[in-house]
């Protein structure tokens, strides 16, 4: 019950993020994104409203919990205009993310959204670092019930810290927030990225790049 009640809140909450949204206002009641259409435009085009129904706003299953088998041990599940037509210009999205223990949701960027994060489930450790040139790490470990905001663009993590699993529910200022793992763009991008700018960038041995471009 008490879990149910957080995520009933998360969800408040992140209606209520519309107010920090980074696009601009809607012209009309609503765009329901039509993925079918071939228009180019910044965003998805709209569906006709004549052949819009119910289930163009609703998405089921963040109460099942995500597949967290994997090497990060973590698992998130996005609700954006992607996988919910009806948030299509409306400026707000939201996940659910789980974590193993000591899962980890790793270093990674949103381009076009702040987040905040309510803590359902568990114990997280949380952080973000911010611009160039102080780099100043931002962390804190958050509890059950706990919220904690990430500024857009700025690189930021979370890991479980907890004996169990943890379980938390994010809310986005996009529907389309995006997402950059650090990572995987900088040693997993396609084509690679040279090693000798790598090796240089990171300042070790060109082997070392080799192995973890490999990795990824």
């Amino acid at each position: 019950m008490a879990m149910n009640i957080l995520l009933f809140s998360s969800i408040a909450l992140s209606l209520a993020f519309l107010a920090l949204a980074f696009e601009p206002s809607p012209l009309q009641d609503f765009c329901v994104a039509d993925p079918t259409s071939s228009a180019r435009v910044n965003g998805q085009a709209c569906k006709s409203p004549a052949s819009v129904v119910a289930n163009d706003f609703s998405f089921s299953g963040l109460h099942i919990p995500g597949n967290t088998s994997n090497p990060n041990g973590s698992r998130v599940t996005p609700v954006t205009a992607a996988q919910l037509p009806g948030l299509n210009t409306l400026g707000i999205s939201m996940a659910r993310v789980d974590y193993a223990p000591w899962g980890i949701n790793p270093p990674h960027t949103h381009p076009r959204a702040t987040e905040i994060l309510t803590v359902i489930e568990g114990s997280l450790q949380v952080g973000f670092v911010t611009s160039n040139p102080d780099n100043s790490l931002i962390t804190k470990t958050l509890q059950k019930g706990d919220v904690f905001v990430f500024p857009v663009g700025l690189v930021h993590f979370q890991r479980n810290v907890g004996t169990g699993n943890a379980v938390a529910i994010a809310a986005l200022s996009s529907q389309n927030p995006g997402v950059i793992t650090i990572a995987n763009a900088v040693f997993g991008s396609k084509p690679d990225i040279s090693s000798d700018i790598l090796a240089k960038a990171f300042q070790v041995d060109k082997t070392v790049v080799d192995w973890l471009q490999a990795k990824f």
